[in-house]
């Protein structure tokens, strides 16, 4: 490869685009079924699974990874490669990936549209602000939170407590001094002051139930279940008893329905939702993955972090949700990123260090002992990086042969769908040639304490889970209400597999401290709040949009 590496935005920028009518043609879908949003993007109508019914579903294949480094690694690249390295080998693929949040767009880990020439395009877009679906989010959020407001002031007639309103807002942006807020101050005129706060969109219910939901109506129904607030008597207070899930649905009408873009090589991509992973159940939504399954044989989508974070999440929830059963899941990793867990700092990352590399390795078995306890085949692929050296991956390679790892090494992001057939035809076997023996970790009959004792000794290998005084009192009056029969989301930092970042490789007998719960009613699951993990992040000393602009021709420069 040349020395002069062209950056993300340049090679999408080059790239030949199709018209966005000739991908919903190629994927067999009529006029009807979608509605342009400009030359390159579509809204797909949720509506369109309707007529898919008898169409049998295609092999959904799941992208997940070892725990990352700070800067990621190449989950969505290699999710977005693996799509078009199938249609390389004959295959008719479709891709399924989150939408990027403007959060770590202008903070610190980029976009999400994949890397190199394994992107999803119109790349700016994209990582901009798309369809416009988190500004519906972060508006249907914050909408319900001044009607609350609104309610308090104009009288309380629900007798709500204002020290036990749950519901936070929103913003889709990183901004630490939002965190902590009061709200309501400059006198009577000004509503009710109380102590308030923000979290970013991704980790907003609302955000959950839009990739949780089967259509309008199930969306509607979801809102409505939203636990919002308590009474002074302490007794739940739901979105249904403000009477304006009508509305909130309203908001939300177009930012259901799956956006459909295309690669660069002009494999079909559905792009649609955007929980993040470490704070909420970082999946795309399952409309987008179902209706990608119905229009091709193989449906490539990518769960955030790490298998211990978005792969359980996908195969504990959102299974569940859509009714669907994964037919392989594909483990990312690095050479950069077992070595980091090999112990070497992330300044040394780019040197060969053989030993960091053997060390690191623990931490990618620790994965793949997750999804085998799934029941699941499974592949490991090595994300090539121009820097990592021959003697590098063979060490890897050899590894997995001697554990009998099916594994295969992936240059999509240096040479697109060719760099990735080696791994294509890899999946293609394991599915027809593997037993499926798919079953998520725990019953939903089991306590709120038994499932995440479950997901600390089954997924993150750990002993122990502490409940603060906090959690303890949440999990009483859960169980009080009858939302403890509910899967659990555990939000937990993504660098490690226990809940201290700094704790790298293969930790073992380690203990889950757990400070808090939150129970999504209308998404359908518990949160469970551990270590330090925030759910407003803060930009870093030199956010990446220092080093946007924009031309006078409105060229994007400097994204990615």
């Amino acid at each position: 490869m040349s020395k002069t590496v062209k950056s993300d935005i340049e090679i999408a920028q080059n790239a030949v685009l199709k018209p966005i009518g000739s991908i919903a043609e190629q994927l067999g879908l009529e006029v009807k079924d979608w509605e342009p949003y400009g030359r390159y993007k579509a809204k797909v109508s949720a509506n369109t699974l309707n007529k898919l019914t008898e169409k049998p579903d295609g092999n959904i294949i799941l992208v997940t990874s070892i725990n990352p480094t700070p800067a990621g690694e190449g989950k969505s690249t290699v999710t977005v490669g693996l799509g078009q390295a199938l249609n390389k080998i004959g295959k008719k693929a479709v891709i399924a990936l989150r939408e990027p949040s403007l959060g770590p767009t202008m903070g610190l880990k980029g976009g999400a549209a994949g890397g190199g020439f394994a992107q999803v395009v119109p790349m700016e877009d994209i990582n901009l602000h798309f369809t416009g679906d988190f500004h519906a989010i972060t508006t249907a959020h914050n909408a319900l939170a001044a009607l609350l407001d609104n309610h308090i002031h104009q009288g309380n007639a629900l007798n709500i407590d204002p020290r036990r309103i749950v519901w936070k807002r929103v913003l889709d942006l990183n901004d630490r001094a939002l965190r902590h807020v009061v709200v309501g101050l400059g006198g009577h005129a000004n509503g009710v002051p109380r102590e308030d706060g923000f979290d970013i969109t991704v980790a907003s219910e609302i955000m959950a139930i839009l990739c949780l939901a089967e259509n309008i109506d199930d969306l509607k129904r979801r809102l409505s279940n939203m636990l919002i607030a308590y009474t002074y008597d302490r007794k739940p207070v739901f979105v249904r008893d403000l009477h304006v899930e009508g509305a909130l649905t309203l908001l939300l009408k177009e930012a259901i329905h799956p956006n459909l873009v295309q690669t660069l090589e002009n494999t079909p991509a559905f792009v649609h939702g955007g929980p993040f992973a470490n704070i909420a159940h970082g999946c795309n939504s399952v409309l987008a993955t179902k209706l990608g399954a119905k229009l091709g044989d193989y449906l490539i989508t990518e769960a955030g972090f790490g298998a211990d974070l978005g792969a359980e999440k996908f195969l504990d929830i959102t299974t569940r949700a859509g009714h669907f059963t994964p037919s392989a899941v594909v483990i990312v990793a690095t050479i950069r990123a077992l070595k980091m867990h090999g112990g070497l700092t992330k300044d040394q990352l780019k040197h060969e260090d053989l030993n960091a590399l053997k060390l690191g390795l623990d931490n990618l078995a620790r994965h793949i002992d997750t999804i085998k306890s799934f029941g699941l085949p499974y592949i490991v692929a090595i994300n090539h990086f121009i820097y990592d050296t021959e003697q590098e991956v063979t060490l890897v390679k050899d590894w997995c042969t001697a554990e009998k790892h099916p594994v295969a090494l992936a240059k999509v992001w240096e040479q697109g769908g060719e760099g990735g057939k080696e791994l294509a035809q890899l999946v293609v076997d394991t599915v027809e040639k593997n037993e499926n023996h798919f079953k998520p970790l725990y019953d939903l009959n089991e306590s709120i304490q038994e499932k995440i004792q479950t997901i600390v000794t089954q997924v993150y290998g750990g002993k122990n889970v502490e409940f603060s005084t906090k959690a303890r009192k949440q999990l009483k009056t859960f169980k009080e209400n009858g939302w403890d029969e509910l899967p659990v989301c555990v939000a937990k930092t993504q660098y490690s597999l226990s809940d201290n970042p700094k704790l790298i490789g293969r930790p073992k007998d380690f203990t889950i401290h757990v400070r808090e719960l939150k129970v999504s009613l209308g998404a359908g699951f518990i949160v469970v709040m551990t270590g330090n993990v925030l759910t407003m992040p803060g930009l870093p000393k030199h956010p990446a949009a220092l080093d946007m602009d924009v031309d006078q021709e409105g060229r994007v420069l400097g994204l990615f």
